[in-house]
């Protein structure tokens, strides 16, 4: 044995190492009662012989694999808690669920309690026709009835020195956590982030049992008979969403949106973990100079001082996958043990950055900021990233106007956007329906969302498209007038009962969005102010640093912003200015008299008219909303397809009167007695349900069209701004949108894409001159105007060009009356097609299309011009990859053209738009279909203007559960829809769209006087 052993053996392989202070065992016990067994925690397989640092690395790729977040969006249970018997104790050690066996069902998280039990089908669809009837609502059955547990695992294993954090980012509206055995509390408050340390109480085996028992809000409220604003706005004592009590436009929400509604994580970090970084863009010298500030939040959890590298590194996209490093920088730091800093990083430079835009005005560029915290001994320790957008926005109220003026990069911004609540009344959100819903809006060329107070603190994902999109937001905090002391009856003087609480929001929320490039405007209430004490605090939270304020404003205080040496970053805000109310401050009349709306459908030509309203920035007007009649019948039973009754009046005018289903889905009437003419019996008498939706299509792009346009009319002399109430509905509403809940666009959107143009030609209704609109920052010169009035029997009787024009920047100029309906052979019905084209090229730049009545006259003759028969001619070039189709038509209208001049271009956008979705395409590798376009010609008879044609996605085939043969994919995004065209002219629609696994997709082709359905 002795010679078998002689000689040198390596001991170079089986170490273990371990730091000492994670050791508790002495040398004796190591080396004699206390070995360790192996590589578990805080023991790790060594480098012998090596170096610590060789030891480090294979530590630091150990916690590297678990670092970062991981969202628990999956595998969750529900179940009432009334019908579980075991404790939260017992749920998450010895009587773990076991699947989703009664009473446990699977969950909706994030969701709502009713989100879970529509998803189980324990409930009818509550916006299915008349089916939220039927569904129990808390005030009848108690609080207990939506109070449910919420269970998952997830396995998750730790090394040496990491902590752990479960996240809530937000649940309605309180709770108990359980986490193997142990309980702790989520407070009060809809709008709340809650961040637990679980680090010593993960399982050493890596499988964790998690229970949430979620309470309703303490003030659910009831439901009074006649319905009302918040119902009886009990739900205003908390803070809460408030319109879950139902609204004008909205049915009661059964369960007050009660759930775990938001993002669940965990998140793993080393010793020292990084919270709510702040980064603040300031300018000097006309924007060539710039800024980025950055102030971070450091927690130590460890035991020992922690010697911290802190790095920022800035990159900014280039094409394709390229990206330009901007800054990377390292700085030195110590934290104490158990111990939380707010650490300031010195200024980065930046030298003519690359600004953010809103929408229509440049760009929207993002800059990739990536903070990282590397801890001495341990490695990366934690890290954070964002995508931030250099932007100055400034706020105050205009002199010439009275209205509030919005300055982006020291550029006037002409606000035309909308009233936004919430994507869906069942918090059913994700990143996809986000993202159609914003992008839905930047087509429609809107430049700001405003964000209802009775609605949500909009989440992250929200204000990121915001940010890629160009859509500016206004974001109020839970107050409304009719919860909130104004309401009938008054209750609530005092706004919600605990105020610390809606602080604590309030305070979390500013944190949770303020880096966003988009968050313009932070707004106390609407049409109500915060109480005194609330208002106060919000007026110290978001006091605006010195750099932020406008000139008139520190000449006012007596400030001088030189000799401000805070950073900041370093203000909870600081940047974007704060307002108390919906109406005070540059908003209606500016002292909070209920001076916005109107709400209903209006002569167009009133819109234009100066009396119409007085004041310079209207935070709400609204109108009509019907959708298409797919939608109808795909969330309605038969019995609501019934369209209303027109009763006429002795006074000549028609009272609408739905059905009850209707009435139920807040139905606004085409029609006010007394002041507005029935507008859809304007075309001639609806027949049925088809025939209704497409006439009310036709009213809702003339009505919104003539909204924007008559506010735009008067940009800067009269108007600073305007916002739409609302753009969309959270379930299937019958007001207000300009797309439905299931993602189909109205006429309405076309017609607001058409007048929010940022160049833009337009017939002002009430004077009857052509004006047009330059909102961008440049002069546009050697332009011209092209006017062509065409017949029903499809000739031009009228056509001027006028005189080569320059429109100065931020102006809306005159040009021309258009004295056709002054003619004597004037036609009671015509077609008006206004050009704004560059004399250079004869590109077009704006294209606006009007069907038009004398006088004394109506529509209704449209209703012979159904029968007309224009041939067209399809062309259609289509890309896929993957599940993604996009398509490019070229619809031409070959009838002949009796004009004997030519029009000015004749295809309807510019030659440089040739090919761009081609070149879109290839860059995204997406592959065309087949080799050679597509062509599908109709013929026809008769020369004239092919009227209002619509083009929607269908599967070819019918698809198990479809709801009342509705086959439409949806969403779909298109360039353009419901256009008309006029002998000779092509018009190129751009088209994307997702398909479903297993399905074909097909585009039809419809028009009023094109009714052969062509499919592509």
């Amino acid at each position: 044995m002795a010679v078998a052993t002689l000689g040198k053996t390596k001991l170079d392989s089986g170490w273990l190492a371990a730091r000492s202070t994670e050791v508790e065992a002495t040398g004796v016990q190591l080396t004699t009662t206390m070995p360790p067994s192996g590589p578990s925690l805080p023991w790790m397989e060594a480098a012998v012989p090596g170096t610590d640092r060789g030891t480090r690395r294979e530590r630091r790729d150990m916690a590297v694999a678990t670092l970062g977040k991981t969202k628990l969006d999956s595998g969750w249970l529900a179940a009432r808690s009334t019908e579980v018997e075991a404790t939260g104790v017992q749920l998450t050690t010895t009587m773990p669920p076991s699947g989703p066996s009664l009473p446990w069902m699977e969950a909706a998280v994030p969701g709502t309690v009713l989100g879970t039990l529509l998803k189980n089908k324990l409930i009818p669809d509550p916006f299915y026709g008349l089916e939220n009837e039927a569904i129990l609502d808390i005030a009848d059955s108690g609080r207990e009835y939506y109070t449910f547990w919420f269970f998952t695992t997830f396995e998750y294993s730790m090394a040496g020195n990491q902590h752990a954090t479960l996240n809530f980012r937000a649940i309605n509206y309180s709770g108990e956590v359980y986490l193997n055995g142990h309980k702790r509390i989520l407070t009060r408050g809809m709008f709340l982030r809650h961040s637990l340390d679980v680090t010593d109480i993960l399982n050493p085996d890596g499988k964790n049992f998690l229970a949430v028992l979620v309470y309703p809000p303490d003030h659910p409220g009831t439901i009074p008979p006649e319905g009302g604003q918040g119902g009886d706005h009990e739900i205003g004592k908390d803070v809460a969403t408030q319109y879950v009590e139902g609204w004008d436009w909205m049915t009661p929400i059964r369960d007050r949106n009660t759930g775990i509604w938001d993002e669940v994580s965990i998140t793993v970090t080393g010793p020292v973990r990084l919270s709510d970084p702040h980064l603040v863009s300031s300018f000097f010298d006309n924007y060539k100079r710039a800024y980025l500030h950055t102030t971070v939040d450091l927690e130590n959890s460890s035991s020992w001082h922690a010697e911290c590298s802190l790095i920022i590194q800035v990159t900014a996209g280039l094409d394709g996958d390229m990206c330009l490093l901007e800054h990377h920088q390292t700085y030195e730091l110590s934290i104490p043990p158990g111990t939380h800093i707010q650490y300031t990083l010195p200024p980065l430079f930046f030298y003519k950055p690359n600004l953010w835009w809103p929408n229509g005005m440049g760009k929207q560029f993002l800059y990739n900021v990536e903070i990282s915290v590397d801890v001495k001994g341990f490695g990366e320790s934690d890290s954070w990233d964002h995508q931030f957008g250099f932007r100055k926005i400034e706020s105050t109220i205009d002199i010439t106007t009275g209205g509030r003026l919005f300055k982006v990069n020291g550029q006037r911004v002409f606000i035309r956007g909308g009233n936004w609540i919430l994507s869906d009344g069942l918090l059913r959100l994700s990143d996809k329906r986000y993202m159609t819903d914003i992008k839905f809006h930047a087509d429609m060329n809107f430049n700001m969302l405003r964000c209802w107070g009775g609605g949500l603190a909009e989440r992250p994902e929200f204000y990121h498209y915001c940010d890629l999109y160009g859509l500016l937001v206004w974001q109020e905090f839970w107050i409304t007038g009719d919860v909130d002391g104004r309401g009938i009856p008054v209750s609530n003087p005092n706004g919600p009962l605990d105020h610390d609480l809606f602080l604590l929001c309030a305070r979390d929320t500013i944190k949770l969005l303020r880096n966003h490039a988009s968050l313009a405007l932070w707004v106390g209430g609407n049409e109500q102010t915060p109480p005194k004490d609330i208002n106060s605090a919000l007026m110290n939270f978001l006091k605006l640093h010195p750099l932020f304020k406008s000139y008139a404003e520190k000449s006012d205080l007596g400030e001088d912003s030189s000799q401000e040496s805070s950073d900041p970053s370093q203000y909870l805000d600081g940047t974007r200015a704060y307002v108390q109310g919906s109406m005070w401050d540059g908003f209606a009349n500016g002292k909070g008299d209920f001076t916005d709306g109107p709400y209903e459908i209006q002569n167009p030509e009133d819109f234009f008219k100066d009396e119409f309203y007085q004041y310079g920035f209207n935070p709400e007007v609204g109108s009509v909303g019907m959708p298409v009649a797919a939608t109808i019948r795909a969330t309605m039973p038969p019995e609501g397809w019934q369209i209303p009754l027109l009763k006429k009046l002795s006074t000549g005018y028609i009272e609408e009167v739905p059905n009850p289903i209707w009435d139920y889905h807040k139905y606004i009437p085409y029609s006010k007695p007394g002041k507005v003419h029935d507008q859809i019996e304007s075309y001639g008498h609806p027949k049925d349900l088809d025939d209704f939706c497409e006439k009310a299509q036709l009213v809702n792009y003339v009505q919104y069209r003539a909204l924007l346009e008559g506010w735009t009319s008067r940009m800067w002399t009269k108007y600073t701004g305007v916002l739409i109430w609302k753009t969309q509905n959270p379930w299937t509403g019958l007001r207000g949108q300009f797309y439905d809940h299931l993602h189909d666009q109205t006429a309405g959107f076309y017609g607001c894409r058409c007048a929010a143009e940022p160049i833009h030609v337009q017939l002002n209704l009430a004077t009857y001159y052509i004006e047009v609109v330059n909102t961008t920052a440049d002069e546009l010169s050697d332009v011209a105007v092209e006017a062509s009035v065409w017949d029903l029997d499809g000739a031009c009787p009228y056509y001027k060009i006028t005189e080569k024009l320059s429109v100065p920047s931020k102006k809306v100029v005159p040009i021309v009356e258009m004295k056709y309906p002054k003619s004597k052979s004037a036609k009671p019905v015509y077609f008006l097609l206004l050009k704004l084209f560059r004399l250079s090229d004869k590109s077009i730049i704006s294209r606006n299309f009007y069907w038009l009545h004398l006088p004394a006259s109506d529509y209704k003759l449209l209703e012979l011009y159904r029968r007309k028969k224009v041939p067209l001619k399809v062309t259609s070039e289509t890309f896929i990859v993957g599940s993604t189709y996009r398509m490019q038509m070229c619809i031409q209208n070959t009838s002949k053209n009796s004009n004997s001049r030519n029009l000015i271009g004749q295809n309807i956008h510019d030659e440089k738009h040739e090919g761009v979705l081609s070149r879109i395409c290839r860059s995204l590798h997406l592959l065309r279909s087949e080799n050679l376009p597509m062509v599908v010609e109709t013929s026809g008879p008769d020369s004239g203007v092919a009227f209002f044609l619509h083009v929607s996605v269908h599967a070819a085939k019918k698809v198990e559960g479809e709801v009342h043969g509705d086959t439409r994919i949806l969403p779909v995004h298109y360039s353009d829809n419901y256009f008309s065209l006029v002998p000779g002219e092509v018009m190129k629609v751009d088209i994307s769209f997702e398909v479903p696994p297993g399905i074909t997709p097909r585009v039809l082709l419809k028009g009023w006087n094109h009714h052969d359905e062509l499919s592509y």
